[in-house]
């Protein structure tokens, strides 16, 4: 469905500023053609712009250190180059270009589950998937559906991830999960029995404490990611009550001062859990990161020195 509506969204702008370009060239106006075309194709980045003004606006006391200006322009040109490859290429296009990869020789690796954010797909992963192929590790990727539905009802594709990673492996998996997928990974463990059901969970630019940007959010699954919302502290509560002492002892938290979504930044921390700054990074472009990469490589236990060697290419 999302790959579907992102195809439309992407073939619909690019018609429309070609559109525009012949009307007023066919008139002699190549200055508003030209003008029309990039406000079109480029407009996202003024709307990123507004989110990290938003960012910086919004930040209060928050524990996290203070990005400089010279930070958010750096982070907002990494935004405006990442967002277009996967919301016009990757997920639109190339969801299913990396197929999950799951063998019998596979059996006692440490595999890989990857759960994706809001309004994406699997093919949020694909630089991900590609590089676990090359290096041999074993991994699945899901897709969240129905893309604007509540969280609780992604439980059980990520059940389902897990198991088939665990008949094949004969071990609990390794989840790294970007933005919303956190979220989903936190409500499918809160459901699981007090033992392994996960060897560790690295969440990227999640909005554990919501986020200020979901005041704006209407559908069920926006809702929920609202700061002090009655769902969040329902998912904490049932969390404590599996795990009364350390909840989130296994649990990585990469989060950005810089991140135009997920804001005031330590949002995106728990407590107890190993939380790691990743400076000058957005949302989207912060899971793409060589210390996100080199964090989840350090993870995924028994990579021999030239899988890791490919891994960090």
């Amino acid at each position: 469905m999302l790959a579907r509506l992102q195809q439309a969204i992407t073939v619909s702008l690019i018609l429309l500023a070609a559109s525009w370009v012949a009307w007023f060239g066919l008139h002699g106006l190549w200055g508003w053609a030209l003008a029309g075309a990039l406000s079109i194709l480029f407009g996202y980045a003024l709307f990123l712009g507004l989110e990290f003004v938003m960012l910086a606006l919004t930040r209060g006391d928050d524990p996290a250190p203070r990005a400089t200006p010279a930070q958010l322009l750096q982070a907002w040109w990494g935004e405006v180059l990442s967002a277009p490859r996967v919301f016009c290429w990757r997920q639109p296009f190339r969801s299913n270009a990396e197929p999950d990869f799951l063998e019998p020789a596979h059996a006692g690796r440490l595999g890989v589950v990857f759960v994706h954010g809001f309004v994406c797909n699997r093919g949020f992963w694909n630089p991900w998937l590609r590089r676990l192929r090359a290096a041999g590790v074993p991994h699945v990727a899901v897709n969240l559906e129905p893309v604007f539905g509540g969280i609780d009802e992604y439980v059980q594709i990520v059940d389902a991830a897990v198991r088939r990673m665990r008949d094949v492996t004969g071990r609990p998996p390794l989840i790294v999960a970007h933005s919303m997928g956190g979220l989903a990974v936190r409500a499918w463990l809160s459901r699981c029995p007090p033992g392994d059901a996960v060897e560790h969970v690295v969440t990227i630019g999640s909005p554990h404490g919501g986020t200020w940007l979901a005041k704006f959010g209407v559908t069920p699954n926006g809702l929920q990611m609202r700061r002090a919302n009655d769902w969040l502290q329902e998912l904490s509560d049932a969390e404590h009550r599996r795990e009364p002492k350390q909840p989130y002892a296994r649990f990585t938290c990469l989060f950005s001062h810089c991140d135009n979504i997920v804001f005031p930044p330590s949002t995106a921390t728990l407590p107890g859990a190993d939380n790691l700054h990743v400076p000058g990074c957005a949302h989207v472009h912060l899971a793409f990161q060589p210390e996100v990469f080199s964090e989840v490589w350090r993870r995924v236990s028994g990579a021999s020195a030239p899988e890791r060697a490919l891994l960090a290419q």
